[in-house]
Formats: structure tokens, sequence, C-alpha cells
């Protein structure tokens, strides 16, 4: 248990070393990226949620 435990930190760090990182500019224009995206959705899902409520409340008022 213990080998095989230590083992895998080892392959772990091995994997670590030849992974490519980002550089600053990449991850500020990627964290860019996503952010603004977030918010395009953010904004079109609170669209749609309001006309849907919208609409709702003009057929529960045309049924009342």
């Amino acid at each position: 248990m213990v080998s095989k435990f230590s083992s895998y930190l080892r392959e772990t760090s091995q994997e670590l070393k030849r992974v490519s990182w980002p550089s600053i500019a990449e991850l500020k224009e990627s964290t860019l990226v996503v952010l603004v995206t977030v918010t395009v959705i953010t904004v079109l899902l609170y669209a749609v949620d309001w006309i849907l409520n919208l609409g709702m409340q003009t057929i529960t008022k045309a049924l009342a």
C-alpha cells in the first residue's frame, strides 16, 4: 500500500514537470474570456426567465 502511494506520488511529480503551464498573459486572457462568457450567458438566461415569467403572468391573469 505504501509503495503504491509513493509510486503514485513519483509518477505525478514526473507528469507535472511535463505540463505546459500558461504564461501570465495567457492566463489573464483566458480568465477574461471566461468572465465575459459567463456574463453573457447570465444576461441571456435572465432575459429568457423574465420573458417566460411575463408570459406566465399574462396567461394566469387571462384565466382568472
